[in-house]
């Protein structure tokens, strides 16, 4: 039978594997001999010193690649909803930014507090505000590759780490203005330090203390981490380290409660704010299977088959990775869609986007297995031993690239949103002195009257005519506005009035700018916006 590659302390390939390669062997033995004292410094061949570095090298040259995958074009789609909280929360002073989170979005803090220091040194342009989720992302394809030589060995863990960086939902995260990036980087990570702990039976106080520490942090970061408790059970079910490593981490989970009890606290108090889930019925088998992660049915069929192989192959091979990953990539949408079901509405897509280091990891598994069983079969091995997984790779990252561009389209987000365009339009057609009013019969995270809040600049020398309190002098996120009739004063003082509406919807403000007076004369159609210019015109003489 062959030997789990999570039996010692130490990693090593799993004999089932294709055999380690000479670079891996090499850092076992650079690593072994740079341990004694005659062998450390310059003295260290020069060959092992190499292997050293590059096996150190790999997962982050791996990450700037994931990064750089995702920041590719991510300037080109115009803001969301979301993201627009996200920007017109950190665009706040401090102090109203934490009036705002004793209201709403206290779960997302961390990320708004970081987002205004990052704004106020980059502005506030769609790639700047999104490079940072495209460097969180590079962070958590390394982190996947090291997890990965810990679990399933330096073959598969490198397989992974580059099929993570195709992955549909990473390369959605990692262009979006949302903490949900940071999540996948925290999770890698975190799970990464507990493996090892538990693999070199650490129960030094300090140490899990700390991980107290990053566990709340984590938590600050995206309350629903909280989930990966569960993969973090599976951890200790596997590696069976002891009563003492038990109570150890218990410790710590204690500490982190008591650190992050002001975050709970305001995410239950706060938690009418995804009231909307149960609208929009996202907890549905093609959600799971589909949706959350793979973007495309295509992807997906390929992705699950790679998934199955690499669970197969796990189990065959050790139960270890097989448990740990498999309670990943299963159990925290299994308790959403139960809590969804049975207490309150709580599963959303972006929820479980932690989850794809796990996907990752068993799909690269079933990369490599699949590459062994036919190098097996055709006694190949050496060189031509990359030649398969790399095609595997190549045909994985050709299925995610319709969805790859679709996302970076100028439409690419929320179903076409098309905030940007809308300013980019009215600032070409009006002049100053023009007002502009905007459509409020639609949720707010897709009203039309987020352009000029996201977009200022474009909207220079205009009237915002039903204005009353922008968000900037509130503790909630949006501004607040009066009805149209009630601007009618306001409107009477200007010519020509832009009316920004949503197509498909209702044109009571169009019917009501005629009552008052006001002419179509333009039409602009943009995306999923049509503009209106509507001037005063004065009666024909006969």
């Amino acid at each position: 039978m062959s030997t789990s590659p999570l039996t010692e302390p130490t990693p090593t390939v799993r004999a089932a594997s294709p055999a380690r390669s000479a670079d891996a062997a090499d850092v076992t033995l650079a690593a072994r001999d740079s341990a004694r004292p005659g062998l450390r410094g310059p003295r260290l061949p020069a060959r092992l010193r190499t292997a050293r570095t590059r096996h150190t090298l790999i997962p982050w040259a791996i990450g700037l690649l994931a990064a750089l995958v995702s920041a590719a074009g991510s300037g080109n789609a115009s803001y969301w909803g979301d993201e627009a909280a996200s920007v017109m929360s950190a665009e706040r002073s401090i102090p109203n930014l934490f009036a705002l989170l004793g209201n709403i979005d206290a779960v997302h803090g961390s990320y708004y507090l970081f987002l205004h220091f990052w704004t106020g040194l980059v502005g506030t342009g769609e790639f700047a505000v999104r490079l940072p989720s495209a460097v969180a992302v590079g962070v958590a394809a390394a982190g996947t590759v090291m997890l990965g030589r810990q679990l399933l060995g330096g073959r598969a863990a490198i397989v992974a780490g580059l099929l993570f960086a195709v992955i549909p939902q990473v390369t959605m995260m990692g262009q979006e203005a949302r903490s949900y990036a940071f999540g996948m980087a925290a999770a890698v990570w975190l799970t990464n330090w507990l493996v090892a702990l538990v693999r070199r039976r650490d129960l030094s106080p300090r140490t899990w203390a700390l991980f107290g520490v990053a566990v709340a942090a984590c938590l600050y970061l995206f309350l629903y981490l909280a989930l990966l408790a569960l993969v973090h059970v599976a951890v200790f079910v596997a590696f069976k380290p002891g009563a003492r490593m038990w109570r150890a981490w218990a410790r710590s989970l204690v500490l982190a409660a008591v650190l992050a009890a002001p975050v709970v606290v305001f995410g239950l108090a706060q938690r009418g704010q995804i009231g909307f889930l149960a609208r929009r019925n996202y907890a549905t088998l093609e959600s799971a299977l589909v949706g959350q992660w793979f973007g495309s049915a295509f992807f997906a069929v390929a992705a699950w088959a790679l998934i199955v192989v690499g669970l197969v192959a796990a189990v065959r091979s050790g139960w270890r990775a097989a448990l740990v990953l498999g309670v990943w990539v299963i159990a925290p949408t299994a308790l959403l869609f139960l809590g969804n079901a049975l207490v309150t509405p709580m599963y959303n897509l972006r929820y479980v986007a932690f989850c794809t280091p796990a996907v990752a990891l068993l799909m690269g598994f079933g990369v490599t297995a699949l590459a062994a069983l036919v190098r097996r079969r055709r006694r190949e091995g050496g060189a031509t031993g990359w030649m398969l997984p790399a095609l595997a790779i190549l045909t994985v990252a050709s299925l995610a690239a319709p969805v790859y561009l679709a996302q970076r389209g100028p439409y690419g987000k929320d179903g076409g949103s098309d905030l940007r365009q809308v300013a980019d339009a009215i600032e070409r057609n009006a002049s100053p002195g023009d007002a502009v009013v905007f459509a409020e019969d639609i949720k707010p995270s897709q009203k039309p009257r987020l352009s000029i809040d996201l977009y200022p600049d474009r909207f220079a020398g205009l009237t915002d005519v039903a204005l009353v309190t922008p968000f900037t002098a509130r503790d909630q996120l949006w501004d607040v506005v009066r009805p149209l009739p009630e601007a009618a004063p306001a409107l009477l003082e200007h010519n020509t009035v832009w009316a920004v509406e949503r197509e498909g919807r209702s044109l009571e403000d169009i019917a009501e700018l005629q009552r008052l007076g006001f002419y179509p004369q333009q039409m602009i159609q943009v995306n999923r916006s049509v503009i209106y210019r509507m001037v005063r015109t004065p009666p024909e003489l006969p």
